[in-house]
């Protein structure tokens, strides 16, 4: 019963509340019209202020658009097409195509990998990597893998586990056809590890010529962090019972039963807390104080941040089963259809490692677990890099990312063409 309330409470309350979001936002242009006596009033400032934070927290934030600015290779404008060349119903590959004079003639003097980028399946969008597209694009052919809100995926299209993941990422590797660079950031690190050892061991044509892990759990038993003890802690029938709901109308996927992404944000935003809280109070001080920089800088994160996806029960479940609990992968013993998963098959393949000093949601170590693992890689064509002052989130975003990652990440998949 508790399946089918909760999910359908919250998006009842979502639409109650949007006349009074419409009210708000209304409100507050009222307030700032220059004919209104109130809008240059400290009172009527406020005011407008305090209907701006309202509409933020009521609205339901839609699935965000990379909108990615104007490419510049060696200073030249280069366009960019965003299209999907390859779909199934719980994920699409996404392909940023370029165009122009500039591309042509760089591309024949320079080489341009193929590089796939395999998103997380946790909550979020695609585009909360536009900073690692962005930063991989001028230098490589680049593809993203964009999963489907769960919600949107009819019953009929049957289940999406961690199987289904793995076989996803193999079948777009098969689809870009030889010589592609995986790229797997946070969750999916053990997924893309296991997609690349079984193309290897079959000698298949598609198997990756490198993968790059960056702040993934391939061994979450190493320094844990606080979502790596929950999930140890509490028993597996837990999550079943208390983190599964059911979609109802009028959702596509009505009946499906998921990890809704309402509280898998609420998670998120529980471990930094206070962090949130700040940054909602200053956004109501910039907005009475009309400092439209810092405002638009918190809206463009928070826009992003809290539009969020419902994942697949059974995914949801497999991974904190397998990945979390039993550490499959780390142990040896994962497998795939009844097949067992093997790293230590692969030889010809270049890896590398990336994690963040400071990092919280995969500790340090977690990740330079892959290099064990593939234990039949040469030294040689392996990496290991921790980049000092940065958390979970500046592995794969901000500056540091973009000036002192991203650089040896690029060096790493030309080294292993």
């Amino acid at each position: 019963m508790y399946q089918n309330f909760l999910y359908a409470a919250v998006d009842t309350a979502r639409r109650s509340a949007q006349p009074f979001r419409l009210a708000a936002d209304f409100g507050a242009m009222a307030l700032r019209n220059p004919l209104n006596p109130w809008s240059a009033t400290y009172v009527g400032k406020t005011m407008a202020a305090a209907f701006d934070v309202f509409e933020s927290f009521t609205r339901n934030y839609a699935k965000p658009e990379f909108n990615l600015p104007e490419l510049k290779i060696y200073g030249q404008p280069v366009t960019v097409t965003e299209r999907y060349v390859w779909q199934k119903p719980f994920g699409r590959l996404k392909h940023f195509a370029k165009d122009g004079e500039v591309y042509g003639r760089l591309r024949r003097k320079f080489p341009h990998p193929k590089v796939l980028i395999v998103a997380p399946l946790s909550g979020h969008f695609a585009t909360l990597l536009r900073g690692t597209v962005e930063a991989m694009l001028p230098e490589h052919d680049v593809y993203i893998t964009d999963w489907t809100d769960a919600r949107d995926v009819p019953l009929s299209k049957g289940r999406f586990g961690l199987d289904e993941y793995i076989e996803y990422v193999m079948e777009m590797l098969r689809h870009l056809g030889p010589g592609v660079h995986l790229m797997a950031v946070c969750q999916p690190g053990p997924a893309a590890l296991a997609a690349a050892a079984l193309l290897h061991e079959d000698g298949d044509a598609a198997a990756p010529r490198s993968l790059t892990i960056m702040g993934s759990p391939i061994d979450a038993r190493l320094s844990p962090t606080q979502p790596n003890k929950l999930s140890e802690e509490r028993p597996y029938a837990w999550f079943e019972e208390n983190m599964i709901h059911r979609v109802p109308l009028p959702y596509p996927g009505h009946g499906r039963l998921v990890y809704p992404g309402f509280l898998q944000l609420t998670a998120f935003i529980n471990m930094n807390r206070e962090r949130h809280t700040n940054a909602q109070y200053d956004f109501f001080k910039n907005l009475v104080k009309g400092d439209g920089d810092s405002v638009q800088k918190h809206r463009d994160f928070y826009d992003e941040y809290l539009a969020v996806l419902d994942l697949p029960a059974e995914f949801y479940l497999e991974t904190i089963d397998k990945v979390f609990q039993r550490f499959l992968l780390a142990d040896g013993k994962l497998t795939v259809r009844g097949r067992p998963v093997k790293p230590g098959a692969i030889r010809d393949m270049g890896l590398m490692t990336v994690e963040g000093e400071k990092d919280d949601i995969s500790g340090i170590g977690q990740t330079q677990a892959a290099h064990a693992l593939c234990a039949a890689i040469p030294d040689k064509r392996k990496i290991d890099y921790i980049q000092p002052g940065v958390g979970h989130y500046g592995v794969f975003n901000g500056t540091r990312w973009r000036t002192e990652i991203q650089p040896r990440v690029r060096d790493f998949i030309r080294a292993n063409p």
